[in-house]
């Protein structure tokens, strides 16, 4: 049984109204104005909010900043120990009483999101923490939640099909409804600003980053899809973010660890990248999310694009007419700390136009930096102003002075419910993409085909879901009436792990194979040819990217799953068994193995039943 009470969190799960009149008093009769979705009220009102912060607490509300534990005030006390060896404080509550931060991001690996109610009551911690402080503000409080294979908020809480997956069933409603959905229960924990939809359109299959991240490649496509989820999202008073401006799409190199360059030219750029960005915009996107790569033909000085001016204001700002916030992607990166050093990103950045500084990897030293820019004339005051302006413009458009906090019945009424589950396995239903069935072999024949092994590589299963792929492809197909047995092979199988899963392929009557990734000279391609080989009928299911079925030319049956969620595993087992049947179009092109200037199967494939 969950306890609501302070001592197993720290936090108030239930604030009474006598310490939320006390603790937004000031901001909230200033600024308590119509529905919580409303347009924000008169910009008179938040300037003088501005006017009345001290520098220190201005420099504060530009930075979103991680921080360890799952409560607010009483972490766990290893949560402890990393808060003072990353941050110098000990928990939330002082982060936010030091820094003045105005956002804070929730990681999985943070402890932060263990389950929905503690997701709540850390976020009514935080928001507590923070208005109890003079001039206190309301906390933006950010997560990554694309769906797919980058999640932070596992279950219960409903788990979607990724972008990519999404892109295949090639639906504008499923789409707005995932967000709308999703929405709804990030904002029940409250979470009030999601990085996600991802913008980039994936045309690089060599991509390490993005891959089944991005919606397809088609621009056309791909912006339908972020404006739909767009719409979902903010219909349920959730900021969007489309990501990673100006396109992250075309790129070899992970900007995590290094510092990609999109050579496309300025007239490809407007083509191939900047219409999901500009359908973003239309869309009423309330934040977009900056890229650390570079893009010469925008700008040519050598600046990754969250630093560059002339990519940030002169393009997206002036060109573009975008005037939402922008927020940095996280300065910890490496495709933003390779040129400068740690201290000039972030004020380099806001010289560039942007509003939130995320997740630098020293606080201490980016706040004191942008401070000392300030006091030292490389930034003004005023700058700092227009950015505060738009991020506490957005606050008020969520709701957050009026209600910062969140109920545990709200949690229990929205946060994985039965028909939010349903939602996101019919949505899930359309997406399944069946690539070859030679013979008519799929959907199998259970009379035929009663036992079943599936093999294949299990990678560390996406957050919060069940997990290992093998196991959860296994347990579906035995719930639909095979005998299953699961083999986990891995990404990368000797050749005696092949043989293991060769001589008990030869005591069942059909294969599943998962396959990640699959290279030419891989061990998977291998154990897949073995497979074939027993003479007993395998089925392939590429479980991230689509494009494993070039190297597969040996499989009878090969379908694109586009992650190894739950969700997406279940859907390939049904298609399988042929309870539905495949709906899913490639939302990218797959090219030849042996010559990727050809195609293999184009954009818009897919066969059915």
């Amino acid at each position: 049984m969950h306890d609501t009470g302070t001592g197993s969190t720290g936090n108030t799960a239930h604030p009474s109204r006598r310490t939320v009149l006390a603790a937004t008093a000031g901001v909230t009769a200033a600024l308590a104005a119509g529905p919580a979705h409303a347009a924000a009220p008169d910009d008179s009102r938040l300037r003088a909010l501005v006017s009345r912060m001290t520098l220190e607490e201005k420099v504060g509300q530009l930075f979103v900043m991680r921080v360890y534990g799952h409560s607010a005030t009483a972490p766990d006390q290893a949560d402890i120990d990393a808060n003072l060896k990353e941050i110098g404080v000990r928990t939330a509550a002082e982060l936010l009483a030091k820094y003045r931060v105005g956002g804070i991001i929730y990681f999985a690996w943070a402890h932060n999101t263990r389950e929905p109610h503690q997701i709540a009551d850390l976020s009514n911690g935080i928001q507590k923490a923070s208005l109890e402080l003079p001039r206190g503000l309301p906390v933006l409080i950010s997560t990554d939640q694309e769906h797919g294979i980058v999640a932070r908020v596992g279950k219960p809480a409903t788990l979607f099909p990724g972008a990519m997956a999404v892109g295949a069933g090639g639906s504008r409603s499923d789409a707005r409804a995932l967000g709308r959905i999703a929405g709804a229960e990030l904002r029940a924990m409250g979470i009030r600003q999601d990085y996600s939809p991802v913008a980039d359109v994936n045309v690089n299959p060599a991509n390490p980053v993005i891959g089944v991240r991005s919606f397809g490649a088609d621009p056309r496509a791909v912006s339908a899809l972020v404006a739909a989820e767009v719409a979902g999202y903010q219909g349920s008073g959730v900021a969007a973010t489309a990501k990673h401006f100006p396109g992250h799409g075309d790129t070899n190199v992970d900007s995590h660890t290094g510092f990609p360059t999109i050579t496309h030219s300025r007239e490809l750029w407007e083509k191939l990248d900047a219409p999901p960005f500009r359908a973003a915009i239309a869309a009423g996107i309330d934040s977009i999310m900056t890229a650390h790569l570079m893009v010469p033909a925008l700008d040519d000085s050598g600046d990754p694009a969250t630093l560059s001016r002339p990519i940030l204001t002169g393009i997206l700002r002036e060109r573009l007419g975008y005037d939402g916030v922008v927020v940095t992607d996280s300065l910890g990166m490496e495709g933003v700390r390779s040129k400068y050093g740690d201290a000039r990103v972030p004020v380099l950045a806001l010289k560039a136009g942007v509003d939130q500084l995320l997740n630098p990897p020293d606080l201490d030293l980016a706040w004191n930096a942008v401070l000392t820019a300030v006091r030292e004339g490389e930034l003004t005051e005023a700058r700092l102003d227009v950015s505060i302006l738009r991020v506490l413009r957005l606050k008020s458009k969520l709701g957050l002075f009026r209600s910062p906090y969140v109920g545990q019945g709200g949690v229990d009424r929205v946060v994985g419910t039965r028909a939010h589950l349903a939602a996101a396995d019919r949505i899930a239903e359309r997406t399944t993409t069946l690539l070859v069935n030679e013979r008519r072999l799929l959907p199998l024949s259970r009379r035929r085909y009663p036992r079943v092994l599936v093999v294949g590589a299990d990678p560390a299963s996406p957050s919060g879901t069940t997990g290992p792929p093998t196991g959860v492809l296994a347990g579906a197909l035995g719930e639909l009436g095979f005998t299953a047995t699961a083999l986990s092979t891995g990404t990368a199988p000797s050749a005696a792990t092949i043989a293991k899963a060769v001589a008990a392929a030869r005591d069942a009557d059909a294969v599943v194979a998962a396959t990640y990734n699959v290279t030419a000279g891989s061990g998977q391609k291998a154990l897949v040819e073995q497979l074939v080989a027993t003479g007993r009928p395998v089925v392939a299911v590429a479980i991230r990217n689509p494009y494993d079925v070039a190297q597969l030319p040996s499989a009878p049956a090969c379908l694109a799953a586009y992650s190894w969620t739950d969700v997406e595993l279940r859907s390939a087992a049904r298609v399988i068994a042929g309870r539905v049947k495949p709906r899913g179009k490639l939302p990218v092109p797959v090219q030849r193995a042996d010559d990727p200037e050809q195609v293999l199967y184009p954009v818009g494939y897919g066969l059915s039943y």
